[in-house]
């Protein structure tokens, strides 16, 4: 039988996790109090029909000061045989306090403190257990399909865990530098559409933009050299336990020649299965809301 611990930080994506592996035939319990685990466990296990194959088991801080006690009835259950995984859902602080913000609850550390003050507790108090996870994901630049693609990937399809998500971003400078960049690349030394009267409507998403870009030697060359460079630098961060990787790639206005490269390195990087990729192009129709206004 395939037991999963569910954890990680509050606005995470926890519950979420466990509604996705509901739907994938996992029997789930969320916030079983701490005592109950092995107990649990050993139910799971020692059904007679065979009914149950797969179980996650929810947990958080709502736990409260019995958290504490999780560290031992993990050690308890791996002397007693009990095979398990844990998943930890992780965020960025700024995302974190976003989604509180945006669902208006409040943080069950933060009491009358401010609401980072509470985000910070809760990261002490469940270092831990991320220290002990077989996987972690972080959701700050995961769309609920992505999450549950991942998911699928690990706990359906039983696939080797991609321990490392790239996102590859294109970005305006004019609008700033996206603040969670791992890598920025300026790509405003390239040939740009705009100056082409019957390009500048269309984006690097269109084929008439990508063969003007890439049509010119610099481009191909740059390409060629930022993939070999990423492709050295993904082992060495995965070894030193980096697990979210935002490249940024930023021209003038973030429409054409950013989006081009983005695109043809997101195209190159996902040959490869043994990471997750992403792209994302922050500011594609800015030009154009702001010229309806």
């Amino acid at each position: 039988m395939r037991f999963v611990i569910v954890t990680g930080m509050s606005g995470a994506g926890k519950s979420t996790a466990l509604k996705m592996l509901e739907d994938a035939e996992y029997f789930c319990v969320d916030n079983l109090p701490i005592p109950l685990i092995d107990k649990f466990a050993h139910l799971m296990i020692g059904n007679s029909a065979g009914e149950v194959q797969k179980a996650a088991l929810g947990i958080d801080i709502r736990s409260g000061q019995s958290l504490h006690e999780l560290h031992e009835k993990l050690e308890q259950m791996t002397a007693e045989g009990i095979e398990y995984e844990i998943l930890f859902l992780d965020a960025s602080d700024d995302v974190l306090v976003k989604r509180y913000k945006e669902t208006r609850r409040s943080h069950p550390l933060a009491g009358r403190e401010r609401l980072e003050k509470g985000i910070h507790c809760e990261r002490e108090q469940m270092e831990f257990l991320k220290r002990q996870a077989n996987y972690i994901i972080d959701t700050s630049q995961l769309l609920t399909r992505e999450l549950k693609a991942e998911l699928d990937h690990i706990f359906v399809n039983n696939q080797k865990f991609r321990n490392l998500m790239i996102t590859v971003l294109s970005f305006g400078f004019k609008y700033g530098i996206p603040g969670d960049s791992d890598l920025v690349f300026d790509v405003r030394f390239l040939p740009n559409p705009y100056y082409v009267e019957e390009l500048r409507p269309l984006t690097g998403n269109d084929r008439e933009i990508q063969e003007f870009v890439m049509g010119s030697a610099p481009a191909v060359e740059f390409s060629d050299k930022l993939e070999d460079m990423i492709r050295f630098l993904i082992p060495n961060y995965i070894a030193e336990g980096k697990y979210q990787l935002v490249i940024s790639i930023g021209c003038t206005g973030g429409k054409h020649r950013s989006v081009t490269i983005a695109n043809e390195l997101y195209r190159r990087l996902s040959r490869d299965t043994e990471y997750g990729v992403r792209i994302e192009h922050r500011d594609i129709v800015k030009d154009a809301a702001r010229k309806k206004g």
